[in-house]
């Protein structure tokens, strides 16, 4: 223990824009990095016991932190490890929540084991994917997942729940937005092939020149989803300003079909008769649309603000900070997207990324949404 009572672990005033991709966010009050997992069970145990709140940060890809910071304490994930297990034809791998999610899918791609290479290119950890079910040009991680090891904060019980327990659905589980589960471990259940799983997004079958429900080489489906991304600026590159973003910002629209037909029928009314907005039918028989075509028709383009905070040049749906930008500026300029849509087309846009010290609706002194509507990430590839 140190002189004020606190575990040596712990660091103060610890900036978090650092560690995140969007590179905006005040200081932690306690910081403290957590490279095994027993660090790990004992930091959280530790700010539990001292009944401050709790953030666990890792590739920090998905947050937009306030400037304020976080008034308690955030654990860094950087645990590591990789278990493989043969099995009756596949293959089993216990990986620890903190590896890095891409070299974890690189791994899988050169050791011939197909299920993950759509979600290749994506940033942040193996911890995270579970709890949003990531998913990426038609695949998501939850076909993959046959268990999470799990710690209960309610009673302090380390769990293993099965694929069903977590309770999967469109970017979403029983995790996301609960504080009570802390991502231990994730253990995937993959096939060996050389080839991929079948293609199920028509944008990457046509960039590896192949057909819908055919299967291609995993290099390849790598390698062409990697280059997909980067040109909408998704994957993160130094030298590419426009990869200091949170991914995209808002999540596609799912509208009922009364929504969905006063949506056309304003459409067509601003924009001509010849105009409708895309349709993607759902299996319950609700429509997604497009948020990035909303955004475009509401007259905010790729590059559009002049200040520090802006849209991608390479991508509609992501923000960017060019330099300097604070998390008021990012969530201004998201407010001015989402109102301008509204006011054009009656749907409002929800935000993807989580908001850490605050919260979208909190900040915002607007109407309710105009159409009932549920979101999930957009579908570009993300």
């Amino acid at each position: 223990m140190n002189p004020s009572g606190e575990p040596d672990s712990l660091q103060a005033a610890q900036s978090l824009s650092a560690l995140t991709t969007l590179k905006v966010g005040g200081p932690a009050r306690h910081f403290v990095t957590a490279r095994t997992q027993s660090e790990l069970l004992q930091a959280v145990r530790e700010a539990d016991a001292r009944e401050e709140p709790l953030l666990l940060l890792a590739g920090g890809s998905n947050v937009v932190v306030c400037d304020e910071g976080w008034p308690g304490t955030v654990v860094h994930l950087q645990t590591r490890g990789i278990l493989r297990e043969a099995g009756d034809g596949s293959t089993t791998l216990r990986v620890q929540a903190g590896e890095p999610w891409d070299d974890f899918v690189s791994l899988c791609v050169s050791s011939g084991l197909a299920g993950l290479e759509c979600l290749s290119g994506i940033p942040g950890t193996v911890g995270a994917t579970p709890i949003q079910n990531v998913g990426a040009y038609g695949q998501e991680v939850s076909e993959r997942i046959s268990s999470v090891r799990v710690l209960d904060r309610h009673n302090g019980a380390i769990r293993q729940l099965s694929r069903e327990e977590c309770e999967f659905g469109y970017r979403t589980s029983r995790f996301r937005g609960s504080d009570r589960w802390v991502v231990l471990e994730v253990v995937f259940e993959l096939l060996p092939s050389e080839l991929s799983e079948p293609l199920r997004y028509a944008e990457l079958a046509r960039a590896l020149g192949v057909a819908v429900g055919e299967r291609a080489p995993l290099r390849a489906v790598r390698d062409t989803v990697l280059a997909l991304r980067r040109g909408k600026g998704m994957v993160i590159d130094a030298q590419d300003p426009d990869s200091v973003s949170a991914g995209s910002f808002f999540t596609n629209p799912i509208l009922d079909q009364d929504a969905f037909a006063k949506l056309t029928s304003r459409v067509t009314e601003r924009l001509g008769p010849d105009d409708r907005p895309p349709a993607f039918p759902e299996a319950d028989g609700r429509i997604k649309t497009s948020a990035a075509w909303l955004i475009q028709r509401a007259g905010f383009d790729r590059g559009f603000g002049e200040g520090p905070a802006g849209i991608s040049a390479k991508h509609t749906l992501a923000l960017v900070n060019r330099g300097g930008a604070t998390t008021s500026q990012i969530v201004e300029m998201a407010r001015e997207i989402a109102t301008g849509v509204r006011e054009s087309f009656g749907v409002e846009l929800r935000p993807e990324p989580i908001f850490v010290g605050h919260s979208w609706e909190d900040a915002a002194n607007r109407p309710a949404a105009a159409t009932p509507v549920t979101g999930e990430p957009s579908a570009d590839g993300l």
